[in-house]
């Protein structure tokens, strides 16, 4: 199961996410979002548990627990919205609305 953990501390990192989880079960990944300019944490990430009884474990013993001062916000992902290709709006050329 994907988990989406919200509200993290900006200094934590993947290792200390897979260990807060590993508590819970067995943990396959865990990834704290980075600012790709910055290199800066996003302050969010996603834990992905081999076994669903023990995500739900897992979310519910961590929702609302505080990390250095932080109430994680933790519940199941959602799946990500489909991304439409191609650009947006006309970029010159001929307009036939006139």
């Amino acid at each position: 199961m994907r988990i989406y953990v919200g509200n993290l501390p900006f200094s934590m990192r993947d290792e200390e996410l897979r260990a807060l989880f590993a508590a819970y079960g067995e943990v396959s990944a865990a990834d704290v979002i980075m600012e790709r300019d910055t290199g800066r944490s996003r302050g969010f990430g996603f834990v992905e548990m081999t076994n669903s009884d023990d995500a739900a474990k897992a979310i519910d013993a961590l929702n609302d627990h505080e990390v250095d001062g932080r109430p994680l916000r933790v519940n199941e992902a959602r799946p990500r919205p489909e991304r439409r290709g191609g650009g947006g709006g006309r970029r010159g050329g001929r307009n036939d609305d006139w």
